[in-house]
């Protein structure tokens, strides 16, 4: 696989569709002991844990790839964290998981299915909430992780417990823990200059140990033909870095919910100054403030016993002569050497290029794929910055997320900042939105391809009454919204997610989220290689794998199985076009109409191949269900 202008190649010069998923959504916590974010016991013991078997046991791997080339996805968004590599602390990698990951991913090759490493994090780590580093780089820096949720540094769902809002884990983004730990991993020498750890800069010593654990992957897969690259970092965080005023949150930050300290209000709270904070809710305004709460009434400290507050060592804030705190710098994080600082492109593309660089010290010819902050404003891409990557950002329907109800009538461009009434207007709108971020990378990129990294939307939509009802027909037009989106915007795209272990009561096992395609909750018949399917009409598709040309438009009709596809031909690519059209769609078989030319169809491989004439540019594609007699 290459990259050629805004499209991706194979090695006969066809255009390629990737279509796939990411696998998989318990990859971020660890499987022994089960790590499932709802159970407390051992919770804060993250050295002696195990993720051998994320994200299926060997056992189980020819089943489920087997089912997922069998859907239509050969090509994967593997989830790895930097937790699992290097769990136990600096410098000690676990061994037996690298070897494990080798022997999942060579499976995933011998099913013809190809896949790109993604260093899997949110919100930082397990221990701030989410999933990713390494308990030890919290340590490291000072910080004492058992007193994050007293002092309002994280809200964990463990700690926490049930009712546990499934948007409440992304605001620990804003929250002391998870904000410091990425202010410092990609800021720490602009903004903590007085932090060391061992007497190593900060920022050196975090970025060192990432990046040299994800070469101990590179390493160990090299040479394995079905791995195509490595991601630069799951859903990075900026951070304080850009925070005009550590007083208020800029208005940049939109995701408010309940407790909602500002950055200054955070780092106070952390040092052992009670606080009365912001309680936000969801309003179809936006988040918006409902009270106030006094937090950390017992005055706890996360810094441990010797360790000066971090952003008080460095200035952000001290303390007045009545032991009052007081914001000492107040747009220390917004202004540099006299500048307006720019994370995406001053702090994420250093650091993009630097992994990019090192990981192909061990694999020289590994796409990179560069994703920026969700729902913000990608990097930048120049001559002088690493060649061969992918522009592989993430896109979910905003709406459908917060209230788990699909409305197909009304849209919400977060980019804009405004509704979208109308079913044809907000399809519409969801395909700009995909074409914002395809043409980003065709204008600001250097011409670079696109690949949606994430889509999806929660399959326990409408309070899970599909798991009750086995109707999931809202989920599949749902998912058939955004799919119609990529369609039309000719996009690759893998879907979040595939979890093998999702079941109806704690989804994909990682704060109440439930995005997976599959759950044995819902397999009745294991010999059925659908049963444990979610909202396959929507997922399971015709799309073209290969095309010896340019596509041109494609669109496929969920509920008449119609699908249509127009390329313009290559002469110079003697290959044939490969289609991939799913039996499962197609029941009773299908008819196929072609412009010109000849094609031949592969039931059991479900590949119809096309050879054009070369007497047209242009050329056709129509398949329709076959009427039943």
């Amino acid at each position: 696989m290459i990259t050629d202008g805004t499209r991706l190649k194979d090695d006969r010069g066809r255009t390629l569709m990737l279509r796939g998923v990411n696998l998989g959504g318990s990859s971020k916590v660890p499987f022994t002991p089960n790590g499932a974010t709802h159970l407390r016991d051992g919770f804060y013991e993250h050295r002696n844990v195990s993720f051998v078997g994320r994200p299926f046991p060997v056992e189980e791997a020819d089943e489920h790839f087997e089912r997922l080339r069998a859907w239509g996805f050969t090509f994967l968004r593997f989830l790895v964290t930097w937790e699992a590599i290097e769990h136990a602390g600096p410098g000690i990698y676990d061994e037996a998981y690298l070897g494990y990951v080798r022997e999942i991913v060579e499976t995933a090759g011998e099913h013809g299915i190809d896949l790109y490493v993604d260093p899997h994090q949110d919100v930082w780590g397990r221990l701030c909430g989410g999933d990713g580093a390494p308990g030890w780089t919290i340590e490291a820096v000072g910080m004492d992780a058992t007193r994050f949720p007293e002092t309002g540094a994280a809200i964990i769902h463990c700690i926490h417990g049930e009712p546990f809002s499934h948007m409440c884990w992304p605001t620990n983004n804003t929250k002391l823990a998870a904000a410091t730990m990425f202010t410092l991993f990609f800021g720490g020498s602009s903004f903590a200059p007085k932090t060391e750890v061992h007497g190593e800069p900060v920022q050196e010593f975090l970025q060192r140990h990432y990046i040299e654990a994800l070469k101990q992957v590179a390493c160990r897969l090299r040479g394995l033909p079905n791995v195509v690259g490595y991601g630069t970092m799951n859903e990075p965080s900026a951070g304080y870095i850009g925070q005009g005023d550590v007083r208020r949150w800029d208005a940049t930050v939109k995701l408010h919910l309940r407790q909602s300290p500002t950055p200054f209000e955070g780092m106070v709270l952390g040092a052992g100054y009670p606080r009365k904070v912001g309680l936000y809710a969801w309003r179809w305004a936006g988040f918006r403030r409902v009270g106030r709460r006094i937090v950390n009434p017992e005055g706890l400290r996360i810094w441990k016993e010797g360790c000066d507050p971090i952003w008080r060592a460095n200035g952000v804030w001290d303390v007045d002569a009545q032991g009052d705190p007081f914001a000492a710098r107040p747009d220390h994080f917004g202004q540099l050497g006299g500048k307006a600082v720019d994370f995406a492109n001053d702090y994420f593309r250093p650091f993009a290029n630097r992994y990019a660089r090192e990981l192909r010290s061990v694999d020289p010819n590994s796409i990179i794929f560069v994703e920026g902050v969700p729902n913000d404003t990608p990097p930048r891409w120049g001559p002088d910055d690493a060649p061969n990557i992918v522009h592989a950002p993430h896109w979910y329907d905003g709406l459908t997320m917060l209230y788990k109800r699909f409305i197909p009538h009304v849209g919400a461009d977060p980019r804009r900042g405004r509704f979208v009434i109308g079913r044809k207007r907000s399809q519409r709108s969801r395909a700009d939105q995909l074409a914002y971020l395809r043409d980003w990378s065709a204008q600001e990129m250097g011409g670079v391809p696109t690949l949606l990294g994430e889509f999806g939307l929660p399959l326990d939509l409408q309070d899970g009454r599909a798991y009750r009802t086995g109707d999931f027909s809202h989920q599949i037009e749902a998912l058939d919204a955004t799919y119609q989106a990529l369609d039309a915007n000719l996009l690759s795209g893998t879907l979040w997610n595939y979890t093998a272990d999702n079941d109806n009561r704690w989804g994909d096992q990682w704060n109440n989220e439930d995005y997976s395609i599959f759950s044995r909750d819902q397999q009745t018949d294991p010999s059925d290689i659908d049963s444990g399917g979610r909202a396959l009409g929507a997922v399971v598709r015709p799309y073209p794998a290969k095309t010896s040309g340019e596509p041109l438009r494609m669109h496929f009709d969920v509920q008449s199985g119609a699908f249509e596809f127009e390329f313009r031909d290559d002469p110079t690519v003697s290959a044939p076009t490969e289609l991939f059209v799913p039996n499962g769609r197609y029941p009773d078989g299908y008819v196929v109409e072609v412009s010109d030319g000849e094609y031949e169809l592969n039931a059991e491989e479900q590949i119809l191949t096309y050879r054009p004439s070369r007497h047209r540019q242009c050329h056709t594609v129509r398949i329709r269900r076959r009427t039943k007699v």
